[in-house]
């Protein structure tokens, strides 16, 4: 599969105003603002963004409009957004709103038909498939929806080159095993699908240090990586006003600054550096 410049792409999970982050897709804690995030990721280099409304699809709606239109007004790089889109009307508002790409998962699933005719009505590169992996006991990855909760029954390298044919444009994997752990991105997970589709692949989930970037970009044509612990711990130290989070609920993660000793904070620039000093082309 070819690639061209490798992307770094901060991943924002969001439940109604807040940015969260969990492990394993659970536990979610209250991080911020989003729109905040998203400025200093932009302002930090960041190749693209992508919002995950975390709970839309539990609930049967997406809330994402309005944090949509005001991060659209402040940065210029393309936003994908995910969680609770299940028509083409709702892509349709999504795009409207400010998103350059859609994410669906969930309808996907459900109707197949939604990627195709998708793809021929908004574009193929504005259609991305998600897939949530969770690595079985013989050793094959299942698709899952829902962040983690609701098996499909279809095996994901089966999965990923049905919504190739369908009309995907992109696909965004995510390793529910790996997510918020930081012990590295499952390398055969994504090495597997990279191999079974050609269409460019967003890996998500595992990574707690650069190197594990630079890992990844070295061994395997993944177009990208979407990032949230490393980069999000290393934006709060930097950014956040713990005070404007105190009717917001469970922020006593935030106050605690509680890291996970795996997980080693980085910025955008000191991954794009590593990334350069070991000849990936990055933008």
């Amino acid at each position: 599969m070819y690639r061209s410049a490798f992307r770094i792409i901060p991943r924002l999970d969001i439940k109604g105003p807040n940015l969260v982050k969990g492990i394993n897709l659970e536990g979610l804690r209250v991080l911020g603002k989003p729109e905040d995030f998203a400025r200093y990721y932009y302002e930090q280099g960041a190749d693209e963004l992508i919002y995950q409304d975390v709970v839309a699809s539990l609930y049967g709606r997406n809330s994402l409009h309005e944090i949509i239109s005001k991060t659209a007004k402040e940065i210029f790089i393309p936003l994908t957004v995910g969680g609770g889109i299940r028509s083409l009307a709702d892509i349709s508002n999504v795009l409207r709103a400010g998103a350059d790409k859609v994410s669906i998962n969930t309808a996907a699933h459900k109707n197949q038909s939604l990627i195709s005719t998708a793809s021929k009505m908004f574009g193929k590169s504005t259609i991305v498939v998600a897939i949530e992996a969770i690595k079985q006991s013989n050793g094959a990855y299942m698709a899952f929806t829902d962040n983690g909760r609701n098996q499909t029954s279809k095996d994901v390298i089966l999965w990923a080159k049905k919504v190739q044919e369908l009309g995907a444009g992109e696909i965004l994997l995510t390793s529910v095993d790996q997510d918020g752990i930081g012990k590295g991105m499952d390398s055969k997970l994504i090495q597997e699908v990279c191999n079974a589709v050609t269409i460019p692949i967003v890996a998500h989930g595992g990574i707690g240090n650069p190197k594990q970037v630079l890992e990844i970009a070295k061994e395997i044509p993944v177009s990208g990586v979407a990032i949230s612990s490393i980069l999000h711990y290393q934006a709060i130290s930097m950014n956040i006003n713990l005070d404007s989070f105190k009717d917001e609920g469970n922020v006593d993660f935030l106050k605690s600054n509680h890291i996970k000793s795996q997980i080693q904070v980085s910025s955008i620039n000191e991954i794009k550096n590593l990334l350069k000093k070991n000849k990936i082309q990055v933008r």
